[in-house]
């Protein structure tokens, strides 16, 4: 790879930028999730247990320990981390010597303090990725306080953490689909589902529907080969097929977020795929051309050997693509038929060596960049800058490789045998960090669900128990008349756990209890999450006297209907009517905790 200034900025700004997203998002709604009348109270999870600061420490990371210190409740202690995260985030946006390693690490520090707390409305995946990623950043931003520092050598290793990340992110995303034995994957039809029964759609996501079955089923396979065979490509010695990998997953996440609504996750990806890029190709983007030099005949029969192992690569994808699903041109019906042509058993096989293959890859590839690095180190003139520029290789080299070997445990949870071959040092030396979130297993879209109709979770609140009157929410599916919104960056947390929510019963979402007394109660902080404008709140004067939900099977209209809503039709009751004589309910909150 050539210099990595170019792409090394665009990588903290986008990274600022997700922080920026994140704090500012969770900000809004704490008072409605974690504040004293909130739906999960966060001062539950503090429990001092005359514990000194360090052990509390040690066993919970998180600055909300320093709050009564302070005079803060908990509540007010997660609202101050959020704001100091948005005002460095935002420093480091605007101002280039803000991008500095220790900024960074109170962004990781401040986003795993409220984690610890989050519970059940902060345990996404896309939030394990952020700390992942804000650790690995530590690494990768220079230490502006030192201005006098030599050239970053080892930023080749740093950005290769990246790399391995996104290769870990993609790759198990890909497998995950296969050996969850979900029959939509395999039978190539989940896109067919996948556009009306995600969380939140776009209003994109109607006209993606629309397309034909022919057509989605082509989609899955195009995934499944930029998330199985195309990361591979990331360790590719030969740039244009770095390159290509690059706008592969680009492509996705760009397709991904014009057709569904997941907050910061999509963005932080593309910000990930900046890794594979260098300085020669962003000047490429500005218009900015090198001259042209003449080069020899050894160079040239480089290039064009490079060129035709780049060809050959492709071809074979395209190859393995058409074999293994299928691919058979129908001129008649003008369109293109696939299968799935491999079994379970068969994929599972290929799984135990690709997994053993791609440990030895990424270490081949990390003991390069290592031995490449060190070598430019060597070269620097200057005694004492080449003995500062081989003491910061030795401790970027050494953090690279105790990063890439504990991030194995979590990267072979996918595959049994792989997993259980781990050294046991390993394993106990990821159990010591584990709490901290620095590396993650990893696993989007595992099973498709949804499949006959996107379930919904309705809320219905009563004065008399005969009357009924739907309680709208802002984001998620409910009015049939109300097209679906763009609500990226932003993630209504609330909206989310509503979705998963209506995936199995009641009981399986305790919190769900306590968001039933807290608008019971009209606590405004929790109705706040749902309705900001009170005219579109029924009960904004006086709250319910009962409340009940009712789970509903929703579908998009057809392109021949008048488009004036979807469709949908009731299932069965989703909870029985409560009020707020219920019993139980202190039990019930004191369960969720």
């Amino acid at each position: 790879m050539g210099t990595l200034t170019c792409p090394r900025h665009m990588f903290l700004w986008g990274l600022s930028a997700v922080f920026l997203f994140a704090f500012a998002s969770l900000y809004v709604q704490i008072p409605g999730l974690y504040g004293n009348e909130g739906i999960l109270p966060a001062r539950y999870q503090m429990r001092f247990t005359g514990k000194t600061l360090l052990e509390l420490l040690r066993d919970s990371p998180t600055l909300l320990w320093l709050g009564p210190r302070l005079g803060l409740n908990t509540q007010q202690g997660m609202e101050l981390i959020c704001l100091l995260g948005v005002l460095l985030s935002f420093g480091a946006m605007v101002m280039n010597p803000l991008r500095d390693s220790l900024v960074f690490f109170c962004l990781w520090a401040l986003y795993l303090s409220v984690y610890q707390v989050g519970q059940v409305f902060l345990y996404f995946q896309w939030d394990s990725l952020l700390l992942e990623v804000g650790f690995l950043t530590v690494l990768v931003a220079p230490l502006n306080l030192l201005r006098q520092t030599p050239s970053r050598h080892h930023d080749a290793i740093t950005f290769w953490l990246i790399r391995w990340l996104l290769f870990r992110l993609m790759f198990a995303s890909g497998v995950v689909k296969l050996t969850s034995r979900c029959p939509t994957w395999w039978g190539l039809t989940a896109l067919t589902y996948h556009y009306e029964t995600q969380c939140i759609p776009t209003p994109l996501a109607w006209y993606a529907h629309q397309l034909p079955v022919w057509f989605q089923k082509l989609s899955v396979v195009a995934t499944f080969i930029i998330e199985i065979p195309a990361p591979f490509l990331l360790f590719s010695p030969i740039r244009s097929l770095r390159l290509g990998a690059f706008y592969l997953q680009v492509l996705l996440q760009i397709l991904i977020i014009l057709t569904g609504n997941y907050n910061f996750f999509n963005l932080l990806t593309i910000i990930l795929c900046f890794s594979l890029l260098d300085d020669d190709h962003i000047n490429f983007w500005l218009g900015y051309r090198k001259k042209m030099k003449c080069r020899t005949w050894s160079q040239a029969a480089l290039s064009w050997t490079a060129f035709l192992i780049a060809l050959t690569v492709y071809v074979f994808v395209a190859y393995w693509a058409t074999v293994y699903f299928g691919l058979e041109i129908n001129w008649e019906k003008k369109s293109l038929s696939s299968k799935t042509e491999f079994t379970y058993y068969q994929f599972n096989g290929f799984l135990k060596t690709v997994i053993a293959s791609s440990i030895w890859l990424g270490l081949l590839s990390l003991f390069w960049e290592v031995v490449t690095t060190m070598l430019r180190c060597a070269s620097v003139q200057g005694i004492f800058w080449k003995l500062l520029s081989i003491a910061q290789w030795a401790i970027f080299a050494s953090a690279a490789a105790t990063m890439f070997a504990i991030s194995l445990v979590p990267y072979t949870y996918i595959e049994y045998e792989s997993s259980s071959s781990i050294w046991p040092s390993v394993r106990k030396a990821y159990g010591t960090v584990e709490r901290y979130q620095l590396v993650n297993s990893y696993g989007l879209f595992r099973r498709m669900t949804g499949v006959g109709g996107r379930p919904e979770v309705v809320i219905e609140g009563s004065m008399d128990k005969n009357s009924w009157t739907e309680i709208e929410f802002m984001y998620k599916p409910g009015n049939l008349s109300s097209p679906p919104p763009f609500v990226a960056p932003h993630q209504p947390r609330l909206d989310w756990q509503m979705w998963f929510a209506a995936l199995g019963p009641h009981s399986r979402s305790p919190w769900f209890y306590s968001l039933v007394h807290r608008l019971l109660q009209g606590k405004r902080d929790v109705i706040a999450l749902i309705q900001l404008e009170e005219s579109r709140y029924p009960f904004g004067k006086q709250p319910p006297a009962f409340i009940r939900a009712h789970l509903y099977k929703y579908w998009f209209t057809e392109p021949n209907e008048d488009g004036n809503g979807g469709g949908g039709s009731s299932l069965r009751s989703f909870s029985p009517p409560f009020t707020s004589e219920t019993p139980s309910w202190t039990a019930c909150s004191a369960s969720m905790d």
